[in-house]
């Protein structure tokens, strides 16, 4: 759609939404906030303003309509996922900057064959892997630059947008939806697990530990990944035909031995993946005050613009930051702010209230409804959001249906991180587009059909592991 039509439709929305009354239950907030959602949305996909500048609507609109003051609104901003994208960015600077993620690259591409589509698959696993233990934008931030070396290499820049736009475009779409689904596997995958896992224990007193989510999790993310390849793959039109070996080898660089600033890098890396892995589980034994996967992602910013590379600079210089994606950081600044609101006027409870009457429906229609629902909502709001506000709807639900918990708990957190259509649903999906290489259009044509098959394919795996456990 025309940026120019997409601009005057989503007025057109909007100015409907605002003279039409709030639905039956819903405060006129909320209903304005919709109206507010929907025009931010359809802004979005159709690029009628640059997307940082769509971002910043809901600042400006949501005082004036009464859904929050301006000094509220810019806090919602900030929050600690901000903080680690901006992190995570000067980590994903400095591995560019010394040449390690030309290493790790080269290493993916010894064993992922020449097949534009094999590589796009060995990238993709690789990065769910990392993403099962890691958080879904720390595994991007770290994982983005390792496959814009391989494009770097092998793409000619004037190609990058032109003939082998299908291939720069897939591999960057999918890594990002590698760590948001790779995220699924474990129950420190993502935060939305702990979620579901804390709903679950609360409702029915049953304790979700790391093996019994990873029975869930596991399996779907084993399926979701081939599907997601599949459906990357045959959109976005990548091409079989193998590329020369020597010179995607040439192209990446031998990296020859470790320099100083690798070595000096690694162990910085290794301590801020550590903790991020850890810091879950030793909180509370060792009485660790609380820090989130922001902060550190905030000191090991730091360290790389404090430690020498030995060559006279540091590992990342401050003038490197110029190409930090602070555009993309404003961007989720604006889904954050949304999702505060969707949840805070009530609005995700109000859609959450509709399900109550499906109670006489069959508990997986019950359940496709649901996940059909919070993958709507997690297009435009942040997983977290998501599932802060649909877990109390879902334990209503739970109480009064008299079911198992996991039958609804597990596929609703899954799709709280199932948001693949836009750019601003999930951080993964805005460093993808932060890179120049996917489009909004790319993003809706790929992410359409992965939201649609997803749904019942999060459902049925979820089903189908509760009844094996």
């Amino acid at each position: 759609m025309a940026p120019r039509i997409g601009f005057w439709l989503g007025l057109a929305l909007f100015a409907l939404m605002m003279v039409l009354p709030a639905p039956e239950g819903l405060s006129l907030e909320g209903w304005r906030v919709a109206a507010v959602a929907l025009l931010v949305g359809t802004w979005w996909m159709t690029e009628a303003l640059p997307l940082p500048a769509t971002a910043l609507l809901p600042f400006l609109l949501f005082p004036l309509l009464g859904a929050g003051s301006a000094a509220d609104v810019a806090s919602d901003y900030y929050s600690p996922v901000i903080f680690l994208v901006l992190g995570g960015s000067l980590i994903a600077l400095s591995i560019e900057r010394v040449g390690l993620h030309r290493r790790i690259a080269l290493g993916i591409v010894k064993r992922g064959g020449t097949s534009p589509r094999a590589l796009l698959f060995a990238y993709m696993v690789a990065t769910a892997l990392v993403s099962a233990f890691v958080s879904n934008t720390a595994t991007a931030v770290v994982m983005l630059p390792i496959a814009l070396a391989l494009i770097r290499a092998v793409v000619p820049e004037e190609e990058a947008q032109g003939a082998q736009r299908p291939f720069t475009a897939a591999l960057v779409l999918g890594v990002a939806y590698a760590a948001s689904i790779g995220g699924l596997a474990t129950i420190v995958g993502s935060p939305t697990n702990a979620i579901a896992a804390g709903l679950i224990e609360k409702t029915s007193g049953i304790e979700i530990d790391f093996v019994t989510w990873a029975a869930f999790g596991t399996p779907l993310v084993l399926i979701a990944i081939p599907l997601a390849w599949f459906i990357i793959a045959r959109v976005l039109n990548v091409p079989t035909t193998p590329l020369d070996r020597a010179q995607v080898l040439a192209g990446i660089g031998a990296p020859g031995a470790w320099g100083v600033g690798e070595l000096r890098l690694l162990p910085i890396l290794a301590v801020t993946v550590f903790c991020w892995v850890a810091f879950p589980f030793l909180r509370e034994p060792f009485g660790i005050p609380p820090i989130d996967d922001g902060m550190i992602a905030v000191a090991a910013g730091l360290l790389v613009l404090m430690v020498s590379d030995g060559k006279g600079g540091r590992l990342l210089d401050w003038g490197d930051t110029v190409r930090a994606p602070w555009g993309v950081i404003l961007m989720y600044g604006g889904g954050l702010a949304l999702a505060e609101a969707i949840t805070g006027t009530g609005l995700s409870t109000w859609m959450g209230e509709q399900l109550r009457g499906v109670g006489s429906l069959p508990v997986w229609a019950i359940a496709l409804i649901l996940t059909g629902l919070v993958v709507i909502v997690t297009e435009f709001a942040s997983n977290v959001a998501t599932a802060t506000g649909f877990m109390p709807v879902i334990a209503g639900l739970v109480l009064v249906l008299g079911i198992d918990p996991a039958l609804l708990a597990f596929p609703a957190a899954c799709a709280a991180s199932w948001g693949f259509m836009m750019p601003a649903g999930s951080a993964p999906n805005a460093l993808a587009l932060a890179t120049g290489y996917p489009k909004v259009a790319d993003f809706i044509k790929t992410g359409f059909w992965l939201d649609l098959l997803g749904i019942p394919l999060i459902v049925a795996v979820c089903f189908a592991a509760a009844a094996l456990t």
